[in-house]
């Protein structure tokens, strides 16, 4: 192998933090380098491997479908750095064990205490940091590192240009709750009873809510939605205080009627709502990822 076929790893951190930031000057401020040196690296690295990795228009920079392919080789490479000093490390009591967690607003908070607790336990170097948002955001930062696990009711796809790896925890049912007083009413005659019922839907667009309307026109239900919400424990709020009907899965039905007060209006196996992990690792390492799959795959859900 000649001495030009050996990358400088340093300019492959380089390109990697500008793909990864967007721009040469959010890459400068998190390298804490000129702008200038780190262009003058970029065209270095792009005259030692003989291809353009940008397409620069003005101060705008798009990867080029080589720059694609090297993003894609040089985030396998950083992973596998990091994972090297995390497994160097593994046993050392230096520094806590922290599992970084993503979750998507739709996601039912009980499923989400259900399938993290377990981590909690595992020891008291264990941490864990949980934060909601939106689900293109939370792979972004899953992309860079900042998040060990996503938890979503959304798969990854393949449109979607962040490379990591679904692994389905679980599926459930779906019931449907409310107040009392309106659960009493609409319980006899389940389903036929919920069309022109008011009812709290996720907002248009959420898995559950495409489920929900493909059973509405099976069943030929017409709801009248009085509410749409992207955030389900606020959705879950309205339905307690009496607003109208609303879906949860059927594995957390005892923990939905006690925490809100409302009841079971009727049950439907013909709706699913499933719950992913999604992370960079084709196979899940981290201990507290680990605990959080077992707890789905052995106590959470049915197989």
């Amino acid at each position: 192998m000649s001495a030009t076929s050996w990358l400088n790893y340093h300019h492959l951190l380089y390109f990697w933090t500008v793909a990864s930031e967007g721009s040469i000057a959010a890459a400068s401020k998190r390298l804490r380098l000129a702008q200038p040196t780190i262009s003058t690296q970029l065209k270095t690295l792009e005259d030692q491997l003989g291809v353009a990795l940008f397409d620069r228009s003005g101060r705008k920079l798009e990867l080029t479908e080589v720059g694609k392919l090297a993003f894609r080789y040089a985030d396998d490479i950083f992973s596998l750095g990091r994972e090297l000093v995390e497994t160097l490390h593994v046993g050392s009591h230096a520094r806590p064990l922290r599992l970084n967690v993503g979750v998507t607003p739709m996601i039912p908070k009980l499923i989400a205490y259900r399938l993290l607790e377990p981590a909690l336990r595992l020891g008291e170097g264990m941490a864990v940091s949980c934060q909601q948002d939106r689900f293109d955001h939370l792979l972004t930062r899953l992309a860079r590192h900042e998040l060990d696990l996503v938890i979503s009711d959304v798969p990854l796809g393949p449109e979607i240009s962040v490379k990591a790896f679904n692994h389905l925890l679980g599926q459930s049912a779906i019931s449907f709750f409310a107040s009392p007083t309106m659960a009493g009413k609409l319980r006899r005659n389940f389903p036929a009873s919920l069309d022109r019922a008011r009812f709290l839907l996720p907002m248009p667009g959420a898995m559950l809510r495409r489920e929900l309307d493909r059973w509405f026109d099976a069943e030929q239900i017409k709801p009248d939605i009085v509410g749409q919400f992207d955030d389900s424990a606020l959705l879950k709020v309205f339905g307690q205080s009496g607003f109208g009907v609303f879906a949860g899965p059927s594995v957390i039905e005892d923990e939905i009627t006690r925490q809100y007060d409302v009841q079971v209006v009727g049950r439907s196996d013909a709706i699913h709502e499933r719950i992913y992990a999604i992370t960079v690792e084709r196979r899940i390492r981290h201990p507290g990822v680990v605990a959080v799959s077992q707890t789905a795959k052995t106590s959470l859900f049915s197989t």
